[in-house]
């Protein structure tokens, strides 16, 4: 289970060197804290001097691990697929990295101390738990790996319910690196390790759905389908798991990567609908100017996020850039689709006209001046100019959103979306010179905005936890109802009974474990101790704690004369 640790694969390689970075800057913060305290704890000038130097050497360290970790957190091209057309990469998430963890010793002792079974008797279970864990750390980038990680969130569950008793700690700690800066964080609570499994659960999704094949009706509606289930991880997250001690999981922080989820959840539908829509006719064309405003408003509303006081300190700025070029982007897109609407498409027909005017009311954010829709729409001349002020705005937002591509170095390396930029903004161009006529004396004006409109409004899609079913590991404790960390009960008593002439002196109820309901007074079991409410967990040492109520009373029926031997417990 899991991938192959070892396997050189582009993406192992990013994890590993990702891997390397969170330990280099755990050792960093370690010499930076042992620093700190000689500092105020000195009173010695020299001393202080020194260890002043010290600490400026460490933060300068951490300050370009952090650099590192930002470039690494910005290699989205690895995670893109490989096919031939061009599609404006996504941004995936890498995933938390954790430490080993060895549990087998705090395990035996618990299991020997509060259920009374020899410990050692369970390493199998144990060593079990710790491999699937331990495979966990490596999900591969497909449904099997979604799969492993769901299934070790599963486990937690029995783990949590068998482990954990609210008087006492575990005595582990669970160790996890933030995913955006590298920083480690450690706690003894289950919930941090749920918490920090479920952010590598949505994490997982981001890169399956960067690297789906765009071009293809198939490939987009897995890619919608990933990252709609990646914001419904962080989602999840952000309503269940608060306090997480990492930057990467706080609240500002996953509201952030929910609304980046959403965004290229509509993105991808723009391609959906540029797919869909190929015939060049005048509806089409203006619900892809829509679609695209639609896009560019929520890469607007991600923008604002990142850049919120207590984010942009730890989302790589590459990041922040690229949604900042995206919102120019398909503004400028969605004045181009008007301007192909207005100029491409035939002037309305009086059988077309009531239907165009109808979509064209609500298309503007604000009215154009000019003439009346009526006329507008039937009279080439004018949708010419309109069309035109649409194109001269198309065109910049394009050389907006090329110039803020080139401020960031990490975007300046990737060529795909470089592409793209300038792909649309010659496009745009061509079409400007072809619809421009010499002895045009107007002055251009300006095109109001489109109003954005979206026909498949992203879902969050929470995480579906019952797909994948898993049987307690350590189901051979008993049942969880009884044997769970929260109760708690007195040794185990053994009793040795005969049968009188009235049977045993005492009835029974329910299953797994059946319990004694009544003991009739002076019977056998009244005068061998047993006790109402005591469960039987054996017969002639035949374990009964998942044994049923008819299985238990054929047991009972079949001793002899020498007697039964029960073992029960009192809770």
């Amino acid at each position: 289970q899991g991938c192959d640790p070892f396997a050189q694969t582009q993406r192992s390689k990013l994890q590993h060197r990702r891997a390397r970075i969170n330990q280099q800057i755990n050792k960093e913060m370690r010499m930076r804290a042992g620093a700190e305290n000689l500092f105020r704890a000195t009173s010695n000038h020299k001393v202080k001097e020194t260890v002043a130097l010290e600490l400026s050497y460490v933060n300068s360290n951490l300050q370009l691990l952090k650099e590192e970790l930002e470039e690494l957190n910005s290699s989205v091209d690895v995670y893109q697929n490989d096919s031939e057309s061009i599609s404006v990469p996504m941004i995936p998430l890498g995933l938390k990295e954790t430490k080993e963890l060895d549990l087998l010793v705090p395990l035996k002792d618990l299991i020997s101390e509060h259920y009374g079974e020899e410990g050692i008797s369970f390493e199998k279970e144990i060593k079990e738990f710790m491999d699937l864990r331990q495979a966990m750390r490596t999900p591969s980038r497909n449904e099997a790996g979604l799969e492993l990680l769901m299934e070790y969130y599963n486990q937690l569950y029995f783990f949590d319910s068998r482990f954990f008793p609210p008087n006492r700690s575990l005595g582990v700690f669970f160790h996890w690196y933030d995913s955006l800066t590298g920083v480690p964080s450690h706690q003894r609570a289950l919930a941090f390790e749920k918490g920090s499994v479920l952010f590598n659960i949505g994490a997982l999704h981001t890169q399956i759905g960067a690297r789906q094949d765009r071009a293809s009706l198939p490939g987009l509606n897995q890619a919608i389908d990933a990252f709609q289930k990646a914001a419904g991880a962080f989602n999840y997250l952000k309503e269940n798991f608060s306090n997480a001690p990492s930057l990467d999981m706080s609240t500002a922080s996953l509201n952030m990567l929910v609304r980046l989820m959403v965004a290229q959840v509509q993105e991808c539908v723009f391609e959906k609908m540029t797919l869909l829509r190929a015939q060049h006719n005048f509806l089409s064309q203006l619900q892809l100017a829509q679609e695209a405003a639609r896009v560019a408003d929520v890469y607007l509303l991600v923008h604002q996020t990142m850049t919120q006081a207590h984010v942009k300190d730890y989302v790589p700025f590459s990041w922040t850039t690229m949604v900042h070029v995206k919102s120019e982007h398909f503004k400028a897109l969605s004045h181009y689709f008007a301007a192909i609407a207005l100029c491409d498409c035939p002037a309305a027909s009086d059988a077309e006209l009531p239907e165009q005017e109808k979509a064209f009311i609500q298309f503007h954010i604000t009215m154009p001046e000019g003439p009346s829709l009526r006329v507008l729409l039937q009279d080439p001349e004018e949708r010419r100019k309109l069309g035109k002020a649409h194109l001269k705005k198309a065109i910049m937002k394009h050389e907006e959103a090329m110039r803020i591509h080139g401020l960031c170095k990490i975007l300046r390396k990737m060529d795909i979306l470089q592409e793209v930029l300038s792909f649309a903004h010659k496009r745009s161009l061509g079409k400007y010179s072809e619809i421009d006529h010499e002895e045009d004396f107007f002055e251009t004006g300006d095109a109001p905005d489109i109003h954005p409109k979206t026909h498949q409004k992203p879902e969050i899609k929470s995480p579906n936890f019952s797909q994948v079913k898993v049987t307690d590991l350590f189901h051979r404790l008993g049942p969880l109802s009884v044997f769970s960390a929260k109760n708690k009960w007195y040794p185990a008593r053994r009793v040795h009974l005969m049968r009188g002439e009235n049977g045993f002196g005492f009835t029974l109820r329910g299953d797994s474990p059946v319990l004694i309901a009544g003991v009739i007074p002076g019977g056998c079991a009244a005068e061998a101790g047993l006790k109402e409410g005591d469960y039987i967990i054996s017969v002639n040492g035949k374990d009964c704690k998942w044994s049923k109520h008819a299985e238990v009373v054929q047991l009972l029926k079949s001793t002899g004369e020498e007697g039964v031997e029960i073992v029960v417990i009192t809770l």
